[in-house]
């Protein structure tokens, strides 16, 4: 779901395409994702450099074990299974109630696979994928996500959020913000005016910078900015 965040929230924009932003305010955002989309200052100095690596977050995929054992996989890791369950539930409601057939399973981690989710809601009056469906007949499910989601490190999605706000000016979209902390939770960058925003989201030159910089995102905050 990622539409699933127990931690920082963002309040929905005003604007089509930034609403796949604030989807995450919607979906990750619903009743749990306060977060507030930052107008956070574009300077990248102060030691940005070093955090402009790609931060990995994602529980490593199940391996098989050596032995006589019948290679059998190894458990998911600790505290990650039951989110994973319950978000292939709110999958499942999106394929048979949401009417979304197409509707991405999650990752590993647990988390939705935003990009996947973004090009079914970017089609014509498929908004409905970043709300819980039609009618929002799998919002318990969304709910039921964002209830056991694992604790988000601040720190963690700060450094992986700057680096990719990084990227982003790196690859053309000089206007794209830094994210910021507040009351220690990490608040997203992006558009400079969310309310009115600026940067054109469907320009081939956003795309391609997007997707050079998908993966400076790690899984827990993915779609956030």
């Amino acid at each position: 779901m990622t539409f699933l965040r127990t931690n920082p929230r963002t309040n929905p924009r005003t604007n089509p395409r930034a609403t796949a932003r604030l989807r995450m305010a919607a979906l990750v955002a619903l009743p749990v994702l306060a977060l507030s989309v930052a107008c956070g200052g574009g300077d990248d100095s102060a030691g940005a450099a070093k955090k402009d690596d790609a931060i990995a977050d994602v529980p490593a995929a199940p391996t098989a074990k050596d032995g006589k054992d019948g290679n059998k996989p190894s458990a998911p890791p600790a505290g990650k299974s039951a989110f994973y369950d319950a978000q292939m539930k709110y999958v499942q409601c999106m394929r048979v109630k949401g009417g979304y057939k197409d509707f991405p399973d999650p990752k590993l981690s647990g988390y939705l696979d935003w990009t996947k989710v973004e090009e079914i809601a970017s089609r014509p009056g498929q908004n409905e994928a970043y709300k819980g469906g039609k009618n929002r007949v799998c919002v318990p499910e969304m709910q039921a996500v964002m209830d056991v989601e694992p604790e988000r490190d601040q720190q963690k999605a700060y450094e992986s959020m700057l680096a990719h706000a990084k990227c982003m000016r790196d690859n053309g979209v000089s206007r794209f913000t830094n994210p910021t902390m507040s009351g220690g939770n990490a608040q997203p960058g992006g558009d400079p005016n969310p309310a009115s925003p600026v940067l054109d989201r469907d320009s081939p030159s956003y795309k391609k910078a997007r997707e050079a910089c998908q993966p400076k995102l790690i899984d827990s905050v993915e779609g956030m900015q």
